[in-house]
């Protein structure tokens, strides 16, 4: 069974299926413990890996090469790739798509923006003509062999979004997101456009999307919800906090619980998994990764 068609059955099954945006190996590490799917995240790549904002700034050959280190460790995990634009031209999303699917990706989000292009929760944000999205949507699609494509639209005009939504309904695009959604009533507006094509929706820590629970977006009929940034904030976090601790001590270092702390043993555990013959096995991930209803703890 391939990998799309690995994803495309677990978001046909019932509830909100949850990707975990990861930005390196090692948040990928730690996500890998607690859920099936990752999402390879634009604003957490551009961040980690070129110190950047996400707006335009990554090339593609830096994102493929991430993706084939994340199926390289974790052969059984769903991975959703962030393509951005498809990085401008219509060619090179089509190139591009062709060896993510030959690598391992399960699929990829392709948005509607102009460049310069931003976060889907910044303001500012420009879409391209519809006709030159579809265009390309319709090229990544012929490309494709069985690798999931989620069709994103950027669009904050009222009408332009309900108009986008329908419109990226109608295609072969596998799944419909309408990045920056405001509320719940438009969820409810969006899923009626969208018909029964599968719905993602995507969460960011502070952004202009309301924080929803997966039982809350499951009612409201979301099929996928991506968690963009929780793994980057939180080392934000917790870097800033144990550093500016280490210059309070006067750079003495704080002891390791042996338990539950995080030391050089613990570190080295979790990086052995990923060279570990068992990781090869599916069985490895249920009993730790799940709760008995399928969803992510």
């Amino acid at each position: 069974m391939t990998y799309g068609k690995k994803l495309r059955e677990r978001i046909a099954e019932p509830g909100t299926t949850p990707l975990i945006g990861v930005y390196d190996m090692y948040s990928a590490s730690i996500a890998a413990k607690h859920y099936d799917g990752m999402f390879v995240s634009g604003f957490g790549f551009a961040a980690s890996y070129y110190g950047l904002p996400d707006i335009g700034f990554i090339a593609w050959p830096d994102m493929v090469a991430f993706v084939q280190r994340l199926r390289g460790a974790f052969p059984h995990h769903h991975l959703l790739v962030d393509i951005d634009d498809g990085y401008v031209d219509p060619e090179v999303a089509c190139h591009v798509v062709e060896g993510l699917e030959r690598i391992g990706a399960s699929g990829v989000i392709l948005e509607d923006q102009k460049r310069p292009r931003r976060c889907g929760h910044a303001d500012g944000k420009q879409v391209l003509p519809l006709e030159e999205y579809l265009e390309k949507l319709h090229k990544v699609l012929e490309t494709r062999k069985d690798l999931v494509v989620v069709a994103r639209t950027d669009a904050t005009d009222e009408h332009d979004i309900l108009h986008r939504a329908e419109q990226l309904a109608a295609t072969d695009a596998d799944v419909v997101l309408v990045d920056g959604v405001r509320s719940v009533e438009w969820i409810k507006r969006i899923r009626e456009v969208v018909g029964d094509k599968p719905l993602l929706f995507n969460q960011i820590a502070g952004g202009k999307s309301p924080r929803l629970s997966l039982g809350e977006l499951s009612d409201l009929g979301v099929d996928v919800a991506i968690y963009s940034t929780p793994c980057l904030f939180a080392a934000h976090e917790a870097m800033d906090s144990a550093l500016a601790g280490l210059k309070a001590a006067d750079g003495r270092l704080p002891e390791v619980d042996p338990e539950s702390g995080v030391g050089v043993q613990a570190s080295t555990s979790l990086l052995e998994r990923n060279i570990a013959p068992e990781r090869l096995t599916p069985e490895r991930l249920t009993p730790e990764r799940l709760t008995p209803e399928g969803v992510g703890v």
